[in-house]
């Protein structure tokens, strides 16, 4: 059974904008302006991803322009005084940088982005090679979906491969990205696995399952 195969490369930005290691700050702070976007990867070679450089990276040197930190929060915060003296993409990038494969899903992409508290992913290939970017509004592009689009895909990967032959037709009805399941089915034990496969359609919100059991008087059992 297959369900709702969206990944990464479905959903990336494909033209992306990056700057070699030797890029200049101000260069740097100049495309991040003119592209709208929260960091640039870094690239070496042949479009080998080495770092990410973001906001946050760039606003250290401004947040310890005027300020004179003791030495407790010079050892804690090294790397930080390092990068806000930095004057190229080398000096001031995070590395390694934290990047996705293609193929990822994209529940796997949100978990990364979460975890690592980032809102951009460099993508790459088996060779550490650019291939495009993937943002938190590119994971939500999902939910765009249409109801009907989400409805025929629960209709026939889902209930038909489940429920080839139901006491009576499964309805299934979809507002706003949330799905109703109404019916009778022979086996009630394939109602949890149901909920769960209904869950990971792309752009479901949630779900409500109607669904009873067994078969009326004079049906065939």
């Amino acid at each position: 059974m297959r369900i709702s195969p969206h990944i990464v490369r479905d959903v990336m930005t494909h033209t992306v904008v990056a700057v070699g290691r030797d890029a200049s700050f101000k260069d740097i702070v100049k495309l991040l302006h003119e592209w709208k976007v929260s960091a640039l990867p870094v690239l070496e070679g042949e479009g080998r991803v080495i770092g990410v450089v973001s906001e946050a990276d760039l606003l250290l040197k401004e947040e310890f322009r005027d300020s004179d930190p003791d030495r407790a929060t010079q050892m804690r915060r090294l790397s930080d005084l390092s990068k806000a003296g930095g004057m190229t993409a080398a000096d001031v990038m995070s590395t390694p940088a934290v990047t996705v494969h293609p193929d990822a899903t994209l529940a796997q992409a949100a978990r990364i982005m979460a975890q690592r508290n980032v809102k951009r992913l460099p993508v790459v290939n088996d060779e550490g090679l650019l291939e495009g970017v993937v943002s938190r509004a590119d994971l939500l592009k999902v939910f765009l979906r249409t109801d009907d689009e989400i409805a025929e895909e629960i209709r026939h990967e889902i209930l038909v491969p489940l429920f080839p032959a139901p006491p009576e037709p499964v309805q299934v009805h979809v507002t706003d990205g949330v799905v109703t399941l109404t019916g009778r089915v022979r086996d009630t034990s394939l109602v949890p696995i149901v909920a769960r496969l209904v869950r990971s359609v792309e752009g479901v919100v949630d779900v409500d399952l109607a669904l009873s059991g067994g078969v009326r008087v004079g049906e065939p059992g």
